[in-house]
């Protein structure tokens, strides 16, 4: 019978890998509390009409990448493809603009998008999204972005460049986007299949390519700096002032587009200079539209999604994590013994205390082994002679120093067993 495998783009998170997941969110969700930032759950899936309408039916999501189904009523369904059109929907759906017209949003959770397969990304993806609903406000775009580059310094990560442009307003893109046409049409045979594509239904995304043939073809293209309008050039200025401000560098990257359709004015992104497949580790913008787009009133947003894979692969040349050990093992021999061991474990896991109990039936030897390879703390055993007087015996892993008390005393004297869990965990590298 055939072997039963994960399917292509999916991946198994274990638990040594774990270690560095946990790490990182709680890296995150501390300093974003310190910034007031609420975390939100949105739907795995969603309608399918939420993504048409808010990342754009000519976007490569929409037509390449989307997981899209019928379900069993018919509803034609989407695995979701990036968070923020979930979070605008939940915006307007609960009404979250009369609760405050400001609203300080992130999320962290599963993406899904059909495309090859590559270091630090899948088909199932995660991410992490930052979002920043109700302000105009060009210190809003600035929060965001320097937000995000705070996640990677307290990850130690430090050789970054952040891109930065402005895409100006839909009347400024439209006029744009029609003069990059026009040009673009002269090098039509010397363009790439997709540009070729893209030509006709959205032009502004060839400037995303990565053809160097194409790429050489838009050296001389118009500028969309050229098209902005006077509010767009203000807004984008001030940005570029408060990074300044903030000692957050930056580049002007004018061939800079985001792949959705909702962005306007400010988008950017952070790359990372070491090379780890995609070099894009962040990327966001301004969507001052996308929330009427669907249906809510006239609501100003910006905000930025990093890839969580991505940012793994980075981090974890910086940071060095090993299993925790436990801080207490409890080893037992005879029924009786094995009784108050069960007893005794959740006593102490009660208290806080990490406590795993040797389910082995082993000889103490052996368990006495397992507590050194889980790297425990403290060793408590359970044998004839304990359950006869009533004690327990307590060995202490690192120095194998013994103790033997009665377990009524063992229960009044929880508190110096936690000290001396800490003073070990503290001075010892055990």
């Amino acid at each position: 019978m055939a072997k039963i495998q994960a399917i292509r783009g999916t991946k198994d998170i274990l638990p040594d890998e774990q270690l560095y997941w946990q790490f990182i969110d709680k890296k995150v969700a501390n300093l974003l509390k310190y910034a007031n930032y609420k975390e939100i759950k949105t739907p795995i899936f969603e309608n399918s009409d939420l993504y048409d309408r808010g990342i754009g039916e000519n976007t490569d999501i929409v037509n390449k990448e989307m997981y899209r189904f019928n379900d069993r009523s018919n509803r034609n369904i989407t695995l979701r493809p990036e968070g923020t059109a979930g979070v605008a929907r939940a915006f307007i759906e609960n009404r979250m603009d009369i609760q405050n017209k400001l609203q300080k949003l992130w999320y962290n959770g599963p993406m899904f998008r059909y495309e090859r397969p590559q270091s630090g990304r899948q088909r199932q993806f995660h991410q992490l999204g930052i979002e920043f609903i109700g302000s105009s406000d060009a210190r809003a775009d600035t929060e965001i972005i320097h937000l995000a580059m705070n996640i990677f310094k307290d990850l130690s990560i430090n050789e970054l460049q952040l891109d930065i442009n402005s895409i100006g307003k839909a009347k400024d893109r439209n006029h744009y986007q029609a003069k990059l046409q026009e040009y673009l049409e002269q090098y039509y045979d010397d363009l790439d299949a997709d540009s070729q594509n893209r030509l006709s239904s959205n032009p502004i995304r060839i400037l995303d390519t990565k053809n160097k043939h194409t790429q050489k073809v838009l050296s001389d293209a118009p500028q969309i700096s050229d098209f902005l309008s006077l509010e767009s050039k203000k807004h984008f200025n001030c940005v570029c002032d408060y990074l300044t401000l903030l000692n957050i560098p930056y580049k002007i990257n004018t061939q800079l587009v985001r792949g959705l359709d909702y962005y306007n004015d400010t988008a950017f992104e952070i790359k990372t200079l070491k090379s780890h497949g995609q070099d894009t580790v962040c990327g966001g913008g301004r969507y001052d539209n996308l929330i009427h787009q669907l249906g809510g009133n006239n609501t100003p947003a910006v905000g930025c999604a990093i890839g969580l894979e991505r940012l793994l692969l980075i981090a974890k040349e910086n940071i060095l994590l090993h299993n925790m050990s436990i801080d207490c093992y409890v080893a037992s021999q005879g029924t009786k013994a094995q009784e108050i061991g069960m007893i005794i474990t959740q006593f102490l896991r009660n208290q806080l205390i990490k406590t795993e109990l040797d389910i082995s039936s082993s000889n103490f030897g052996k368990q006495i082994k397992q507590a050194h390879k889980k790297r425990a703390i403290v060793c408590l055993i359970l044998g004839d002679n304990e359950v006869q007087q009533e004690t327990i015996t307590i060995k202490w892993m690192c120095t194998q120093e013994e103790e033997n008390i009665s377990i009524i005393q063992f229960r009044n004297k929880i508190s110096y067993l936690k000290k001396k869990i800490a003073f070990s965990k503290k001075f010892n590298s055990y």
